[in-house]
C-alpha cells in the first residue's frame, strides 16, 4: 500500500471510530454530571470551530460569544413570551445572530487586524450592555421559563442531540472553509490587495463569512438556551469570547482539526477530572498557552499530526522494506 493511501484512510477511520464511542457513551457511562460536561463540550467545540472560521479571513472577532448569545436570548425570548416551540426558536435564534452579524459586518467590514478586534470588542460589549438594560431580557438576572427541549429529565436526549447538532455544525463549517469561498478567504487574509487585484470583493466575502459563523454560534446558543433552566448575560460576555480563542489558539488555529482538539482538552478535563481546582481556571489554561506557543507553535493539532506523520514514515518504510526484501527472495 502506497503512503498516500494509508494517509488518505487514517482521518476518516479515527473520525468514525471517534463518532462510535461518542455515540455509545451514554451506554458505558451513566453519570448526569459526565453527560452534562460532554453536552457543554459539544456546544463550546462549535463555538470555536465558527470563530476559527471568521479567522480564516484575517480578522480576529471578540464578541462572538455575543453572538451566541443573541441566538440565545432570541430563543428564549420567543419560547417565554411567544410560546414558540424549540424546533422554531432555534432556527430563529441563528437567523437573528446571523442577521446581526450581517449588520455588524457590514460597517467594519474595511477594517483589518487590530482594528476589527477592537470593532468587535466594543460591540460585543455593547451587546452585553443593551441586554443587562432591557426588562424584556431579565437584566443581570436573567431570562426563566425557557420551554425544555425534551420533557424527559434524563440527559441521555440532550447528549445525542447536541452531539447530532455539533457534528452537523462542524461538517459544514469544514465544507464552507474548504470550499472555493473559504479559499478566496484564505487569499484575502495572505494579501488582500493582492485578492482584490483578481476580482475577489473582499467587504463582501468578509461580512459573509461573519454572517456564517455568527449563524452557527447563534444555532448552539439557541440550543444551549433550551438545554440550561436560565440564561443571563454573563455567559456571552467578553470572557466567553476569550475562552472560545483559547480554545483554538491552544488546539491550534492554522488548522480545522484545532479548536476541536483543544476544546476537549481545555475544557472537559478540567471541568470533569478537575473541578476542584476551579478556583484557579484562569491560570492554568495561561500557563498551557505559553507552553505551547514556545514548545509547539502549531497547536495541540500541529503536534499530533506530526506524531502522525512520523508513525506513517515508519510504517511506510517498514512495508516498502518488507516488499523490497520479499521482491529479492523471489529474485
Amino acid at each position: 500500500m502506497k503512503r498516500d493511501g494509508i494517509n488518505k484512510w487514517i482521518k476518516p477511520v479515527a473520525l468514525v471510530g471517534l463518532i462510535i464511542i461518542l455515540a455509545i457513551l451514554p451506554l458505558l457511562f451513566s453519570s448526569p454530571y459526565l453527560l452534562h460536561v460532554l453536552i457543554l463540550t459539544f456546544i463550546y467545540t462549535v463555538g470555536a470551530v465558527s470563530f476559527r472560521t471568521i479567522t480564516i479571513s484575517g480578522q480576529f472577532p471578540l464578541a462572538h460569544a455575543a453572538f451566541m448569545g443573541i441566538g440565545a436570548y432570541t430563543a428564549a425570548m420567543a419560547s417565554r413570551y411567544l410560546s414558540w416551540p424549540p424546533w422554531v426558536t432555534i432556527p430563529m435564534g441563528a437567523i437573528a445572530a446571523g442577521i446581526i452579524g450581517i449588520v455588524f459586518g457590514y460597517p467594519f467590514a474595511r477594517l483589518r487586524t487590530l482594528y476589527y478586534a477592537m470593532g468587535s470588542l466594543f460591540f460585543g460589549m455593547a451587546i452585553t450592555y443593551i441586554v443587562q438594560s432591557l426588562k424584556i431580557t431579565g437584566g443581570y438576572v436573567g431570562l426563566t421559563k425557557i420551554q425544555p427541549l425534551f420533557s424527559s429529565v434524563s440527559r441521555v436526549p440532550y447528549y445525542y442531540f447536541f452531539l447530532v447538532l455539533a457534528l452537523f455544525c462542524t461538517v459544514a463549517l469544514y465544507r464552507f472553509e474548504f470550499s472555493r469561498i473559504g479559499t478566496n478567504l484564505k487569499a484575502i487574509a495572505q494579501s488582500y490587495q493582492l485578492a482584490s487585484s483578481v476580482g475577489i470583493d473582499e467587504a463582501r466575502y468578509r461580512i459573509l463569512v461573519v454572517a456564517v459563523g455568527c449563524f452557527f454560534v447563534g444555532l448552539v446558543g439557541a440550543a444551549f438556551a433550551h438545554y440550561t433552566p436560565i440564561v443571563t448575560p454573563s455567559t456571552f460576555d467578553l470572557s466567553a469570547t476569550l475562552w472560545l480563542a483559547m480554545y483554538v489558539l491552544i488546539g491550534g488555529i492554522n488548522s480545522f482539526a484545532g479548536p476541536i482538539i483543544g476544546t476537549p482538552i481545555l475544557y472537559f478535563i478540567p471541568q470533569y477530572y478537575f473541578s476542584n481546582l476551579r478556583a484557579y481556571s484562569p491560570f492554568i489554561p495561561a500557563v498551557i498557552l505559553i507552553i505551547i506557543a514556545y514548545l509547539m507553535p502549531k497547536g495541540l493539532a500541529g503536534l499530533i499530526f506530526m506524531l502522525n506523520s512520523r508513525y506513517l514514515d515508519r510504517l511506510w518504510f517498514r512495508m516498502n522494506g518488507k516488499g523490497a526484501t520479499h521482491a529479492t527472495e523471489n529474485q
